[in-house]
């Protein structure tokens, strides 16, 4: 080019951002000049990956013999949008599905409740599809409709019957998964049930709920629908709706286990061995048996009369403290606060207030926080019944000291014995299968031998003494329940009776009928404590036993099988 050449005015074409510099020379093939600004330079070499068959070298790989990249720098005003300084983008996480794909899930040969349970926390992008199963009669796929409203009724006779929230759901899931039925989402809280199902990304999800309204204490119609979940889930098993429908139907006509007597006795039988636990002797025990049985009848007068559960525990609650403040104005040598004591065992709500704390624990905190709030106002019921008899007590002249603690007795097969069948009575009274219940009473005998053998022979504190107990309640109640393939309440519930803060309970209110409020204040408080060792102990021994089985899914699970700390944000 010429130098007057150079000096004529050039074209917008001739302008263009894309035409080469003066000084770099065009290329000389036929194709497109133009390059990306990702391109690596002439004379750097990029290793390829291991492994690839393809020889492309990605533009983003590092140059060879470069480890890291150079700090970028640092500006004088930091941006909202400005990376962060530890952040790398050759160093961070992949964002997409790897090349070799996600990991396979192993979600065989363990309990359906851990298959489940896993499933749901895992993202539901990388959720295992469901085996294909043909559970219905004709080639067009189940009645979705139908299978969500099976799936309702069977997720509100669980919740009814006092499961926690997360198994609720994990049954749920696996119902719907039995019937094929992909992208499920269950949702569970106190009194709503819903769930969910979008058959694709395209087409409009189906959503159903149901409300629970009434609830009832019947673990053998609970074990039922474990067994009927588990057929449910077992892949060998052709379960058609109709015949799962009949089934569920079958439960809820079926009859309790135990006639009423049978209950009522089972109540009286559970006062008096708790007033033994506590240092009563015979006549102690039969005071406590007469006065529990008579606050169980006039309760269920209550309850056939409409009346709330709130005025049912404080009419329960009232007959044992008459008991014990008689037998105090006739002068009869006993320990009446053990009467009194034996009493409150029957009615302390341990059920949920362990049910309530394990769905706090398991991240359900609006469910925890109804359960919990329910349990407040059970126990407000029975103080308010209790303070009543209590206060008249005192004006009537009984003496009835605060200070004095109830002891243990001094004789420990007594003790275990009572325990057990402390246990043996609650069983009945929640309706378990007599299958369960040798297992269950059994089981409160070891709980009550190690919390005397670590508070009354080894002096330790009664909570830590009453968590570990409970603890191994909870260990020995999830090995049960995952060798029958059936729920831990009936392992669980009754076992922990025999720990039940009842005299703690007892001498807090005393004092303040006797309008000794900081007293009182602080044995409450101690009851409340008591209570949370149970229920932690039980469902931090639950946790420890799903470390020794074989939990699917441990090496991989998309890295999130449980919730992850906030870390204050």
């Amino acid at each position: 080019m010429t130098e007057a050449e150079d000096r004529k005015p050039q074209s917008d074409e001739a302008r263009s951002a894309f035409r080469p510099p003066g000084s770099v020379a065009a290329s000389i093939d036929g194709e497109s000049s133009t390059t990306s600004e990702f391109e690596i330079p002439q004379g750097l070499a990029v290793p390829r990956h291991a492994g690839s068959e393809s020889e492309t070298t990605s533009e983003f790989s590092l140059p060879e013999g470069l480890d890291t990249l150079p700090a970028a720098p640092a500006e004088d005003e930091g941006s909202a949008f400005t990376t962060p300084s530890t952040y790398h983008a050759w160093t961070a996480p992949a964002a997409f599905t790897p090349a070799s794909g996600f990991p396979a899930v192993n979600l065989t040969d363990v309990p359906w409740q851990d298959r489940m349970r896993t499933m749901l926390r895992m993202p539901v992008a990388e959720r295992p599809a469901p085996e294909t199963a043909q559970r219905h009669d004709d080639d067009t796929g189940p009645a979705v409709p139908r299978v969500l409203d099976l799936t309702l009724r069977i997720g509100e006779l669980l919740l009814a019957g006092g499961e926690g929230a997360e198994d609720v759901e994990a049954a749920m899931f696996a119902v719907c998964r039995s019937y094929g039925l992909d992208r499920c989402e269950p949702n569970v809280t106190f009194t709503l049930l819903s769930i969910s199902h979008q058959p694709s990304l395209v087409e409009d999800p189906v959503t159903a709920s149901r409300t629970v309204r009434r609830r009832g204490t019947d673990y053998t119609r609970l074990a039922a629908v474990f067994h009927l979940v588990d057929d449910l889930s077992d892949p060998d098993t052709n379960i058609s709706l109709e015949e799962a429908y009949r089934r569920l139907a079958e439960m809820r006509r079926n009859r309790h286990p135990y006639p009423t007597w049978v209950l009522t006795t089972a109540s009286g039988l559970l006062a008096g061995a708790a007033s033994v636990l506590v240092g009563g002797g015979l006549t102690v025990f039969v005071a406590a048996m007469l006065g529990s049985m008579l606050g169980d009848r006039l309760a269920w007068l209550c309850a056939g009369r409409g009346l709330p559960e709130f005025y049912q525990f404080a009419v329960a609650a009232m007959p044992p403290a008459a008991m014990g403040i008689a037998l105090t104005l006739v002068h009869v040598d006993v320990k009446a606060s053990a009467v009194i004591t034996g009493g409150l065992f029957a009615l302390l709500p341990g059920r949920a207030l362990v049910a309530g704390v394990q769905d706090g624990l398991t991240g359900f905190y609006i469910t925890a926080a109804a359960r919990l709030l329910e349990v407040m106002y059970f126990f407000v019921s029975i103080v308010a019944g209790v303070l009543v008899v209590l206060y008249f007590g005192v004006q009537l002249g009984a003496e009835l000291n605060p200070d004095a603690q109830l002891g243990t007795g001094d004789e420990p097969l007594v003790q275990i014995g009572a325990s057990m069948l402390l246990s043996l009575a609650f069983a009945i009274l929640l309706q378990q299968e007599r299958s369960t219940v040798l297992a269950v009473t059994l089981n409160g005998g070891v709980a009550w031998s190690v919390y005397g053998a670590m508070h009354i022979a080894g002096d330790i504190s009664p909570v830590a003494s009453t968590a570990a107990a409970a603890g191994l309640v909870g260990l020995f109640g999830q090995l049960m329940s995952r060798y029958r393939f059936a729920s831990a309440l009936p392992y669980t519930t009754a076992a922990i009776g025999p720990l039940l803060p009842g005299s703690a309970t007892y001498f807090g209110l005393l004092a303040i009928a006797q309008s000794e409020v900081d007293k009182g204040l602080v044995s409450l408080s101690t009851a409340v404590a008591l209570a949370m060792a149970i229920a932690i102990g039980v469902n931090l021994g639950g946790e420890i036993s799903r470390l020794f089985l074989k939990v699917p899914g441990a090496a991989s699970a998309a890295g999130r099988r449980a919730a992850k700390r906030t870390r204050g944000f």
